[in-house]
């Protein structure tokens, strides 16, 4: 039951992350594009917690820890750089 579960997660999680990908890629303007980078890391992370679920491996889980710090850093600095047109002052 939770592998039929797993996999129809999978599934769902990665349509999520094709559409997002897509919006990323045809953002309409710039903080649209950045929303998108944000929720595609989020989409990364649930597709490597799902990943580790089904391998029954925590090297997954490690790695999603990593992707969600790297998405947060990347994403304040990225809204940062798009209101002030600076990242370090």
């Amino acid at each position: 039951m939770l592998n039929l579960a797993v996999t129809i997660a999978l599934g769902l999680v990665s349509a999520a992350f094709a559409l997002t990908l897509w919006r990323l890629l045809r953002g309409p303007d710039q903080p649209d594009r950045i929303l998108a980078l944000d929720t595609l890391s989020v989409n990364a992370i649930a597709l490597l917690v799902l990943l580790g679920i089904h391998l029954d491996s925590s090297l997954y889980f490690e790695a999603a820890l990593l992707i969600a710090m790297m998405g947060f850093v990347g994403t304040v600095a990225l809204c940062k750089y798009l209101l002030r047109g600076d990242i370090i002052e």
